[in-house]
Parts: structure tokens; sequence; C-alpha cells
């Protein structure tokens, strides 16, 4: 077996399992790795201290797999470890949706398994998770018998920073690609997901008990929810009663499948209003005009991708704010998230404190949200907490 060592010092992350090793913390590697290799990562000193898959084009060298030196993570061992993941998530129903895998917090670097109903939906970001593309078919094949198909989206810039084959087009892995949009449920919402290419795989699952929290809040409120894809957070705040809500986003093929999921539910098309725009000249015109609003709720894209960004972003979601504050009415709620990784929940708390402080608008913290359960974060992989919500009200 290959082998991977460190300079010395640099093993302590590893030693409290920590997935990633970058370029400069190796000392020693064959020249002849290949792209996804299975390596056994040793110290400056040779001891073992776990396994790990080998990427040759990325600063992010290896990713850890296994910590133990029984455990070589070969086919056979692989299939079994995502076949006991999947098992961790429960009794599967009809028409549901689930993150099957996640990624570094499920111990699977690079590997991100969605379902929609029988359909699957993965994406493979590391080198490793490509080299063991087949591997991943056949532990599925087994695992979930009644999957009629496996999607896989290449069209990640992940996959670029891994020197991996980028492609707009979605490829099956197994079964057809499917001709129409795939209906799911969730908290008795119907909605439409196009996995061939909406965002992510489709849908934001990581949302499920975000959206369930805003549709207990919308109960005869007037609602403008902003970034709103194909309607998640308008639709459930429709079920919960609200007597109108506005739908803001620049894409007009999501527009269309949130004007698709509101028929499909049987709300009235004057029920809720759908917005072609960019939502911070959309924001800016609300002032201008004066409108307010009761509850509005902010989830945009991700803002930081690395540290570097972090204080370009922080004024991106700083503005942001400080507009949909301004446009609250009294005792009005403001449900705004950050999907940013390099910004920590304490730092997204003191970019509101400031916006609101500019706005002149007292608030108070009245709930807070995080991802779904099925999206899990490994204790030694605290990156894996990417998604940070706040609830707050005017005082």
């Amino acid at each position: 077996m290959k082998e991977v060592k460190l300079l010395k010092g640099r093993e302590r992350s590893v030693l409290r399992r920590h997935p990633w090793i970058f370029s400069g913390a190796i000392s020693e590697a064959p020249e002849n790795l290949g792209v996804g290799e299975t390596v056994r990562v040793v110290s400056a000193a040779g001891a073992f201290l776990g396994w790990g898959w080998y990427s040759p084009a990325s600063q992010l060298r290896v990713r850890m797999v296994s910590y133990t030196e029984r455990d070589e993570p070969t086919a056979a061992w692989l299939e079994r470890r995502i076949q006991a993941v999947i098992a961790h998530r429960g009794i599967w129903q009809a028409k549901r949706a689930r993150r099957l895998i996640h990624s570094e917090s499920d111990y699977l670097p690079g590997i991100t398994l969605d379902r929609y109903d029988n359909t699957l939906v993965c994406q493979l970001t590391s080198a490793g998770a490509e080299a063991n593309r087949e591997t991943l078919v056949a532990a599925l094949k087994s695992a979930i018998p009644e999957a009629t198909a496996l999607i896989e989206r290449r069209d990640v810039d992940a996959r670029r920073k891994e020197g991996l084959l980028m492609t707009p087009e979605a490829v099956a892995l197994f079964g057809d690609l499917p001709t129409a949009p795939i209906e799911i449920e969730e908290n008795a919402i119907r909605y439409q997901v196009d996995v061939l290419k909406g965002h992510k795989t489709g849908f934001y699952l990581d949302q499920r008990d975000a959206r369930l929290a805003v549709s207990s809040l919308a109960k005869g409120k007037e609602v403008l929810n902003c970034f709103c894809y194909t309607g998640g957070f308008g639709l459930a705040a429709l079920r919960g009663g609200a007597v109108h809500v506005t739908q803001v986003d620049v894409s007009a093929d999501a527009l269309a499948l949130a004007k698709s999921n509101g028929a499909l539910n049987g709300f009235p098309e004057t029920a809720h209003e759908l917005v072609e725009a960019d939502v911070f000249a959309y924001l800016r015109g609300c002032r201008d005009r004066g409108q307010t609003f009761d509850l509005i709720v902010l989830d945009p894209p991700k803002f930081a991708e690395t540290k570097s960004q972090v204080m370009k972003a922080a004024r991106g979601y700083k503005d942001i704010n400080l507009l949909a504050l301004k446009l609250l009415r009294p005792g009005g709620t403001l449900v705004t998230f950050s999907c940013s990784g390099a910004i920590s929940r304490e730092f997204f708390e003191t970019i509101l404190r400031e916006a609101a402080l500019d706005a002149g608008r007292a608030c108070q913290i009245i709930g807070t949200t995080r991802q779904a359960d099925d999206h899990p974060v490994a204790l030694d992989f605290p990156e894996g907490l990417y998604l940070k919500g706040l609830i707050l009200r005017l005082a």
C-alpha cells in the first residue's frame, strides 16, 4: 500500500479526526499516485494515522476515510459503510425526499446523495468519490432495491477544484433520466423538483425544518419571500395561513416551477405574486415605494466560498438584512439565513446586530434554525455546520 508521510507536527488535525490534509502538510508522497487512490497516511516518524483518498490536482490533497489500520477502505468495506449510513436514515415513505449521504459529515468525503421518491441523485466532488463510483452504484442497488434511477450531477464547481470533469448535463448511472419534474411531499405540501438542472440536487432539503417554522409564523400575515427559488418558503407560509405571499427570484425558470407548485397545492394564483427581479434592487424599490410586510424571509445563495471572501460577504448580508428590517411593519418578523460555511453563527449575529442598529430597529431573537437532521454534523468536522438561521421580531 502506498504511503503519504506528513511533515513533523502536522499530524495533530488527523489525530483529532479532521478529514482534510492540505498539500502543505505533506512531506513525502509517491509520484505515481492515481486520482482518488487509497493511501496509508503516516506521521513524520512513520506512525500510522489513517487511510485517505488522494487528490493530485487539489490543494486539499488527502481526504481521510478511516482511522483504524484494520479498516482499510477496500471496495467491500466502502460498500458496507455506504449501506450503514443509509440505514441510519430510517424507514422510507412514498413521495418523501431526504438526504441519505452527507459527504464528510457521514465520513464519506465528497459523496452527496439525495433521494426524491424513488429517484436517487448524487454529486461526487472528491477524487476518491470519483474513483469509487462503481462501488457506490453497487451499494445503492443493494441498499435501495426499489430505486428506479441514480442520477449524477456533474455541474458542481467543487469538481473543477478537484481537477475532475464538469459537464452541465446530468448522467444516469442506472435507470433513465426523468422526463418531467419529480413530485415530493414535505409537511403536507407538494413540490415538483427538477433533479436535472435545479439548484444543488434539485431542492433545498436542508431547509425542511425552517420551512415548517415559517409556516407556523405566517397565519394572517403578508409575506415577502426573497430568493424564493421554486417557492418553498412561500408555499409553506400559504399552508400556514398567510393572506398573501410575494415570491421574488432572478430566475424565470425557478418562478415557473414555483407557479406550478402553487397550482399543485390548490393555492389561487392571486395568493402568491411571482416577481422576477434582483432581490437587492427589489428591496430598494419597496423601500422607495413605502411598501411593507409582516413577515420577510431572506434565504440568499452562498455569499462566501472561502475565508478570503468573508468581509465582502458580510457587507452583502448586512445590506440585504438592513433593507429587509426597514420594510417590516411594527411587530414584524424577519427569518434570515446564511449558508456560507466561512461565516460563523456568532459573526452572522454580529452582522445582523449592526444591520438592525443602522436600520434603527430594535429586534429580539425568538428562534434559531440549522440544517435538517438528515444533514448531520460530525463533531470532528465543524465545517459541516454551514446553514445558520435566525428568527428576529421587531420589539
